[in-house]
């Protein structure tokens, strides 16, 4: 969800984004919350952490403990955000979490 919002906030931004345990398939209930604020994920998958391990980045951002704990390691250049949300769940659980990261994001942007 937060690279759908941070793509749909700053289309002119590279994003990417993974998982420490990625299903390949997002969830739908990620879809169906992300449809209701017009950012389509259908087409999006999960990946893998290591996808990413040889790459640069600008800023890494991780929304879990599990995956700040997994992160690979990243030039000393590279920004790192860490905030904790918890895992969602239910259908409301991510309409909640999608609410936190967009509010979130906004203001990450804003500031830039």
């Amino acid at each position: 969800m937060a690279e759908g919002i941070l793509r749909h906030l700053r289309p002119d931004w590279e994003v990417e984004s993974a998982g420490s345990k990625p299903t390949g398939q997002v969830r739908p209930e990620a879809i169906e919350a992300m449809e209701e604020i017009g950012i389509d994920l259908s087409g999006h998958r999960s990946k893998h952490l290591d996808v990413f391990a040889n790459r640069q980045f600008d800023v890494v951002m991780t929304v879990c403990d599990n995956a700040n704990d997994n992160c690979p390691v990243y030039a000393a250049t590279t920004e790192r955000i860490h905030w904790n949300i918890d895992d969602p769940h239910t259908l409301d659980d991510f309409f909640r979490v999608r609410a936190e990261i967009r509010a979130f994001l906004e203001n990450y942007v804003r500031d830039c």
